[in-house]
């Protein structure tokens, strides 16, 4: 789901930025960094393998490990409260002024105190990795001139959507972490099939790229249609793997996702030999897109048939 979260907020800040008269460089620069804050949140994924190592040397308890595991991703990372006070700093950290600055560096240390004070720390330095990464990307759009209500606006946009996207594919996100209310327990349930809720997922998740070309071309003033090569329509013989893969679901995705995804990298491998002109790549990925979605469809209705 990294894609994802980093497409949605591409488009969302993109789009607002375009809203409020920003000319379409700006917005795409601002969408951009949308982006990049959207996947700060998953810096949490550092845990695992810091924590397997620290297990492998010392005689750690395997409950604890997964027990703290389990608050630590998706936990402080994906809280709309840290990610909202993880904003605030990093925009101040943005100003040209030294007591901005300061103010910045006092609201994040605050953050990871509070982290330590819940969590222990293991959350503490969890939320520090968090929050430099926050803390790059800001330091990254302002030296590309963007102000610092800019990157707030981007900051907020890309860490507040982000945990919203964890919904369908794993259990539900500590939304007001470090507090325990749970305005969603468990996985929403897209079927209650498995295979049918994984291939509704899948394609939440391609259609978060199909958001993200959306944007772009609409910035450009061009129509998605004129990229889509008919080829893309090959996809349909995807189908035929509902008679050779086992049917896939959330725990064992992988052959399914990375037989259609290599579809899409056929594609690009034999498309980019004739590469000229940026049009011609942004033909390459929307088709790719295209076949994946063709192909993804294409197995749904065989699964559903057979």
């Amino acid at each position: 789901m990294f894609v994802g979260h980093s497409l949605v907020a591409f488009a969302l800040g993109a789009l607002a930025a375009t809203r409020l008269g920003a000319d379409r460089d700006r917005a795409l620069q601002l969408g951009v960094y949308a982006g990049a804050f959207a996947l700060v949140p998953d810096l949490d994924i550092v845990y695992a393998p810091v924590g397997l190592a620290l297990q492998s040397v010392q005689t750690i308890d395997p409950d604890a490990f997964w027990n703290t595991a389990n608050v630590i991703h998706r936990g402080p990372t994906h809280s709309l409260l840290f990610g909202g006070v993880l904003a605030t700093g990093v925009a101040f950290l943005a100003t040209d002024r030294r007591l901005g600055h300061v103010v910045g560096a006092g609201v994040i240390a605050g953050l990871i105190a509070v982290a330590g004070m819940a969590g222990g720390s293991a959350v503490a330095g969890i939320t520090t990795v968090y929050a430099v990464g926050g803390a790059a990307v800001a330091t990254a759009a302002r030296m590309r001139g963007v102000p610092a209500s800019a990157v707030f606006a981007v900051a907020s946009i890309g860490l507040l959507s982000h945990p919203f996207g964890d919904l369908v594919t794993g259990s539900p996100p500590l939304f007001f972490y470090p507090f325990g209310a749970m305005p969603v327990s468990q996985r929403i349930t897209l079927h209650p099939d498995p295979t049918l809720h994984l291939l509704g997922a899948f394609l939440i998740e391609i259609g978060t790229v199909w958001l993200g070309i959306w944007t772009f071309t609409r910035l450009h003033d061009v129509s998605v249609r004129r990229f889509v090569h008919p080829r893309a329509g090959l996809g349909m013989g995807y189908a035929g793997a509902v008679f050779v893969i086992p049917p896939p679901t959330l725990h064992n995705a992988a052959v399914f996702v990375f037989s259609i995804l290599a579809l899409s990298g056929i594609w690009v491998a034999v498309s980019s030999r004739s590469l000229t002109r940026p049009v011609d790549t942004l033909g390459v990925v929307v088709t790719g897109t295209a076949t994946v979605t063709v192909a993804a469809v294409g197995y749904g209705v065989a699964y559903v048939l057979f």
